[in-house]
């Protein structure tokens, strides 16, 4: 017997059409919609849309990478909607699989139109209506319309936003010393399309990306000179120099509006924490004890954020959460070190250094994970859904970029040139 749970889903209006090109995604409109979802039984047949041969890989493999099981094999027919049916759905009910996506491509005015449609096989309706996507006749933007249909096809299902159409950004570092050169890098959420956004001749630490995805923040050190933190746009053009002051500026981490970057600084002696305009300007501090701050990172609600302090004793670190309406400070760490917080989109959970390995706790410092030894003193970052997380590690010399599922999907790992850090999860585009 299969257990069932009701559920009231915010999704996108019944005939939902979304035009993906430079501009990518535009606001959905919101319905409550209620019906059952299966607890235990996960599972979705998926037909390769008729007339495509570019996106349907590229659903298959993100939908195969989460806890749903995906098979595209030994399927009763193809049909490339739900009226292709009709006859044959107790063929599909009899296979015991509870979902089935469908869809079909075509082309109008130079651009590439997607109509698809996961349907709950048992009650043989299709789920929020047939949906409709239009992209660009290029391999970007094809590519991209297959992560934001992997996306809505795992929502439809689950209930919970897909996490496929945000982008990673890492370092790749080669070389040391004069001779170290650093990359930031950007890929997409399966590991594949990885493209260079600056290149340096020093060391790049920190990337943090806007809340739109459009933008990233990092830290620069060239030879003889202190880190100054940069704002880049993803899609092109030079970086800005947010923080032109002597003295370590690092960790640079955005509002959850965009408006504000939090960063760490020692220009005013001892390492503290400041806020500053992402468009630049006058910092203002907000720590002041006698120890170093460092590592902010805002709260997904803005009204907090998490930070390191040695304050309890020199090597030593731990991590503690600060009150923007009271300024009241408050210990979160229970470890005997503790470094690098990152909060999951919905501010239950915080991924962090313990020792030397990546782990997450809880909102409480509990810790609810633990990673492992990554050989890199770096903390994992969550997924937008906050189901996977990537992190860095070494394995025999290389690099490892690793995305691993916390829910029983499938993880998996992407090598580099030199070595790999800092990799960092956007959310979706806007």
């Amino acid at each position: 017997m299969r257990t069932h749970q009701k559920l009231c889903l915010s999704l996108l209006a019944s005939t939902s059409t979304l035009l993906i090109s430079s501009n990518l995604l535009a606001a959905p409109v919101v319905l409550e919609l209620d019906y059952d979802i299966p607890v235990q039984q996960n599972q979705v047949a998926f037909v390769p849309f008729a007339g495509d041969s570019v996106l349907s890989p590229i659903i298959l493999n993100d939908l195969s990478k989460t806890e749903l099981k995906v098979t595209s094999k030994d399927l009763p027919q193809q049909p490339r909607s739900i009226s292709e049916l009709s006859g044959t759905l107790p063929v599909w009910q009899s296979m015991g699989i509870p979902y089935l996506v469908v869809g079909s491509t075509r082309s109008n005015r130079g651009k590439v139109v997607t109509d698809y449609e996961v349907i709950d096989i048992k009650s043989g309706r299709v789920i929020e209506g047939k949906q409709s996507l239009t992209a660009d006749n290029n391999r970007e933007s094809m590519r991209y319309a297959g992560h934001v249909i992997a996306d809505k096809v795992y929502e439809l299902i689950t209930g919970i936003p897909g996490d496929f159409s945000g982008r990673i950004a890492y370092i790749e570092e080669v070389g040391t010393g004069k001779e170290k050169v650093s990359r930031l890098k950007v890929m997409d959420a399966d590991g594949e399309n990885a493209k260079t956004i600056t290149e340096v001749a020093g060391s790049i630490f920190s990337p943090s990306w806007s809340p739109d995805g459009n933008r990233i923040a990092y830290s620069v050190q060239r030879d003889k000179s202190y880190p100054v933190i940069y704002v880049q746009n993803v899609s092109g053009g030079s970086a800005s120099a947010l923080t032109p002051f002597s003295g370590s500026n690092l960790s640079p981490s955005f509002s959850p509006d965009g408006s504000k970057i939090l960063f760490s600084s020692s220009f005013e002696g001892s390492a503290n924490i400041y806020e500053i305009s992402a468009s630049g300007g006058k910092p203002r501090r907000i720590t002041n004890w006698p120890s170093s701050e460092v590592q902010p990172s805002y709260a997904p609600d803005g009204k907090s954020f998490v930070f390191v302090s040695d304050r309890s004793g020199f090597n030593k670190p731990q991590i503690y959460r600060y009150e923007f309406g009271s300024g009241n400070t408050t210990k979160v760490s229970n470890s005997g070190y503790a470094t690098s917080p990152q909060f999951s989109s919905d501010g239950s959970q915080i991924a962090f250094l313990s020792g030397r390995s990546a782990a997450i706790m809880n909102s409480g410092g509990a810790i609810t994970t633990n990673l492992g030894n990554t050989g890199i003193d770096e903390a994992p970052s969550f997924s937008p859904n906050g189901k996977r997380v990537v992190y860095a590690s070494t394995q025999g010399g290389k690099g490892i970029l690793t995305i691993k599922s916390l829910n029983g999907g499938e993880s998996f790992g992407k090598s580099g040139q030199g070595t790999i850090r800092s990799p960092v999860w956007s959310s979706s585009p806007k």
